[in-house]
């Protein structure tokens, strides 16, 4: 007999009387039977479930109303899994006497569920809940089971579609591999492989949309495990879990670790501090596509119990916030783990077996509104979940495919990797990406220089980068903003971009970019410049009010720049010039282009920038940068810019 079988016949007191005359029970059946009972009862407390439904089914043969002999019947057929068997057992027994053991209406249910009798199942359940049951964990346990019944039996008249395929043998090999992570652009998979007993990270390129050999990351990996990582959109930063690791700075059992790459390779990890890590269990990090945000999964104390989601923010110089938790609108009293943080920014995945679902644990996502309040967990669906326990998974920039680890017949041997469409009604938010190399403009060589990124609408900085040694950077862009991007460096021309995606946004277009930086042209003792002045630099993020010279609020950022740059460069002198689209007569559009690049000289010099260092100009139509029968093409000749004189 389990213990947990043992701990409910310990909760429930039979009741004295009978309940019809031609009942028996193991005080009134007949000795022989009785016999028969007790025999079967020690064969299922030692596990022999089929010698203990001989001994059973010879008591049922002398006396077929003995009630003791049924239930054990069915309790051993439990036990053997035989369900089917199971139920007919406690149907018998509770039509024999619905009420002489409590605890039957909950087996029945039980063994209902493994055959996914979900309205049976909740059924009997409200049954068992509405004896009187005292026990606090039964009426938890059957309470979950019976919720996860009426969410089951609506799940499976409506279906998701859901048809996982391999990724490839470059990926999967009879060992286990197990959930990967992607860099945002979808061309760099990382993932844990166990070989022999040890897990380690593995990488994998593709290549014309085909996974190339995995490599070994030597570099990270260790005799010891690691495993549950996380990845920053641009494939730099990696944090993982590590385990029983002692004089490295860890603080328990399972803490967080990071390395970054750098142009010699991945760092050595090194594991977060003791505010994120503590001496109880830290693990299954993701990151936010800015690098802001660290969500894992712990069970140390302050939440809702057992392993719950947290999270800490990092702070400008670089330092974490305590981690808080989710709060009792994503956690529960049980486990919450594996969390995945969409680059949108909005959409959180995770695992949970304290939400109503299909099983033991369920895949469910959540969407931080407007208002940076979290909205309520829905179930991915099935068949994508099922009974058994659900892995965490992995969902790709665009939205539209997830990665996930299973064992599945046909498969490499072990746990493979799946990719599978989402569900639409599980996608997140749109979201592309801009990815860039810098140079100088002079010379063509990669420059480091330090890249912002603001919510022209608030003014807020949604993200600030430096450019690795190669000059490249990669940041996720959601829809819903209007960005402003600028790229500067000292001693250079900054250079900016605009992307308008307050409408949408779409990972088939990133924005792929060449950015050259011009170096600053220094005067020379006679007056002329050092060098050519070069190239007219365009701010593509001053506005101006339709049809007018007036300067939106949303230009300042782009002009406060400039006049930093102006004043930091005493030598600096420039020409701001005006241009329009082929929109109206030519002698208005000349006289608007030179208004507004007028607006632009009176706003500098309101900035204490020397007048005579400025000088402005329009030129109306006459200098398009693109044709102007789209609406693209005017946009891109409807511009302010600079050069240096």
């Amino acid at each position: 007999m389990s213990l947990f079988r043992i701990l409910l016949v310990l909760a429930f007191a039979l009741p004295a009387t009978l309940f019809s005359q031609n009942l028996t029970t193991r005080k009134t059946a007949a000795p022989r039977a009785i016999s028969f009972w007790k025999a079967g009862e020690e064969a299922l407390q030692m596990g022999e479930q089929a010698r203990a439904i001989r001994e059973f089914e010879r008591a049922l043969e002398i006396d077929s109303m003995f009630i003791d002999a049924q239930i054990g019947w069915a309790n051993a057929h439990y036990d053997a899994r035989h369900w089917a068997e199971a139920e007919r057992g406690y149907e018998r027994a509770q039509r024999l006497a619905a009420d002489y053991d409590p605890i039957v209406p909950f087996y029945l249910a039980l063994a209902e569920w493994q055959q996914e009798k979900y309205a049976e199942t909740s059924a009997h359940l409200d049954n068992f809940l509405a004896s009187g049951v005292k026990n606090a964990d039964l009426v938890s346990r059957a309470t979950r089971l019976r919720d996860n019944a009426r969410f089951a039996a609506e799940a499976v008249k409506h279906p998701v579609p859901f048809k996982p395929v391999s990724v490839g043998n470059g990926v999967n090999t009879p060992a286990h591999e197990f959930p990967p992570v992607l860099t945002a652009d979808g061309e760099t998979m990382i993932f844990t492989r166990n070989a022999g007993d040890n897990e380690d990270f593995y990488l994998s390129r593709r290549v014309n949309g085909q996974w190339q050999t995995a490599e070994a990351m030597t570099e990270v990996n260790t005799y010891l495990n690691e495993g549950a990582e996380a990845l920053s959109a641009d494939g730099s930063w990696l944090v993982f879990t590590g385990c029983n690791r002692r004089n490295d700075g860890s603080q328990g059992s399972c803490d967080l670790y990071w390395s970054q790459l750098k142009s010699t390779g991945w760092t050595k990890p090194v594991p977060f501090s003791a505010v994120i890590n503590s001496p109880d269990w830290e693990a299954q990090p993701t990151i936010s596509s800015d690098g802001k945000t660290l969500i894992f999964s712990s069970n140390r104390p302050g939440g809702q119990g057992g392993k719950d989601l947290w999270f800490t923010v990092r702070q400008s110089g670089g330092k974490w916030s305590a981690p808080q938790n989710f709060g009792a609108g994503i956690n529960t009293p049980n486990d919450e783990e594996m969390p995945f943080f969409h680059p949108d920014g909005q959409t959180l995945y995770f695992v949970s077996n304290g939400l109503p679902g299909m099983g033991e644990s369920d895949i469910y996502y959540v969407r931080r509104q407007p208002n940076g309040v979290w909205g309520k967990p829905e179930n991915l669906g099935y068949p994508i979940n099922t009974k058994s326990s659900e892995g965490g998974l992995t969902v790709s920039l665009d939205g539209r495919t997830a990665y996930f680890a299973a064992n599945r017949p046909g498969g490499a041997g072990g746990y493979d990797i799946y990719q599978f469409d989402m569900p639409e009604q599980a996608r997140p938010q749109a979201v592309t990406y801009v990815k860039a190399k810098v140079t100088d403009a002079a010379t063509a060589y990669p420059i480091q220089a330090k890249v912002e990124i603001t919510d022209l609408a608030t003014g807020q900085l949604y993200q600030s980068v430096t450019t690795k040694t190669d000059g490249s950077f990669l940041a996720c862009l959601p829809a819903g903003k209007d960005y402003a991007l600028a790229v500067s460096k000292e001693k250079y021309l900054f250079h900016s971009e605009n992307f308008n995606l307050l409408e949408t946004a779409t990972f088939e277009k990133p924005f792929l970019l060449n950015i050259a930086l011009q170096p600053i042209p220094t005067l020379a003792e006679d007056g002329t410049l050092t060098a050519p002045a070069g190239k007219p630099v365009v701010l593509r993020n001053v506005f101006f009010e339709t049809g007018s010279a007036e300067l939106r609020p949303e230009s300042a950022a782009e002009l406060d720049r400039l006049a930093t740059l102006l004043a930091e460069t005493p030598g600096l002198r420039i020409q701001i010039s005006g241009h329009t689209d082929h929109v109206g007569d030519d002698r208005s559009n000349l006289t608007l282009s030179e208004n507004r690049a007028k607006s632009v000289y009176n706003y500098l010099i309101a900035k204490g920038i020397d007048a005579q260092r400025l000088r402005f100009k329009g030129f109306g139509e006459s200098q398009p940068v693109a044709p102007n029968d789209t609406d693209e093409g005017r946009a891109q000749n409807r511009r302010t810019e600079f050069v240096v004189f």
